[in-house]
């Protein structure tokens, strides 16, 4: 596909995404600039965020540390002006903090006290080598079903691991990040992440954002006080590319 193509693609996806989050926070009586659009970029190729932030948007997800580096070197090689923000919300393996403290503005997948605790050094050791110019910005992500192997704390684990955080320099907490169970009622687990986040927010009043809701299930997240939308294939489509 041609890039001309391509660039009218992904600005009609972009158009149809935008009405549906329009049309979701109309629906639960909120303002449409409440809630982020955050493009989930994995497996596609970096003359697609190039052509994203072409588009207007600034803020891309990734969710492997190997596809995500060198994504985000060709890409500020494709647009070196380009203002763009870089979320890692795949799990994340202690041993991949470093190189992820490099590249990423966001981590919207912490979920245990050792991840905060090299996430901490490794901040700071960017920090230190001029790798990085801010602290990084940490989401907890809760996990709302039994399943292992998707990542998340347990419910009655975030309020510890929020103030973990909080003592752990070079960090910022800004919210909490869900996953809906396959298969489940995301009415439910919007809900439920919904009283997690209120409950957060009384002892970190700063910690007000909610990273919630996918390409099938945004409109309820919206329902339920989400700040961010994660959404990939209803933005750019299938799959293109094998992940490293």
């Amino acid at each position: 596909m041609s890039e001309e193509l391509r660039r009218a693609e992904l600005a009609e996806s972009l158009r149809e995404v935008r009405d549906r989050v329009d049309r979701a926070c109309r629906a639960a009586g909120r303002e449409p600039e409440e809630v982020e659009l955050l493009a989930v970029t994995k497996t596609f190729p970096a003359s697609d965020v190039a052509l994203l932030a072409d588009l207007g948007l600034t803020d891309f997800a990734e969710n492997r540390e190997q596809e995500a580096r060198g994504k985000v070197a060709e890409f500020t090689a494709l647009r070196p002006a380009a203002e763009a923000r870089w979320h890692m919300v795949g799990q994340l393996q202690r041993n991949k903090a470093r190189a992820v403290a490099r590249w990423a503005d966001v981590v919207e997948s912490v979920d245990s006290e050792r991840l905060v605790e090299a996430l901490g050094r490794a901040t700071a050791n960017a920090l230190e080598a001029g790798e990085r110019d801010r602290p990084l910005d940490v989401l907890v992500q809760v996990s709302l079903d039994e399943t292992t192997g998707r990542g998340g704390c347990r419910p009655e684990d975030v309020s510890a691991l929020a103030d973990k955080i909080t003592r752990t320099s070079d960090l910022r907490l800004r919210g909490v990040m869900a996953v809906a169970p396959l298969g489940g009622e995301p009415d439910v687990a919007f809900a439920t992440l919904s009283e997690i986040s209120e409950r957060l927010r009384r002892d970190h009043p700063e910690a007000g954002e909610v990273s919630a809701g996918m390409s099938g299930d945004l409109e309820s997240a919206v329902a339920h006080g989400s700040t961010r939308v994660r959404v990939g294939t209803a933005l750019l489509g299938g799959r293109r590319l094998t992940s490293p």
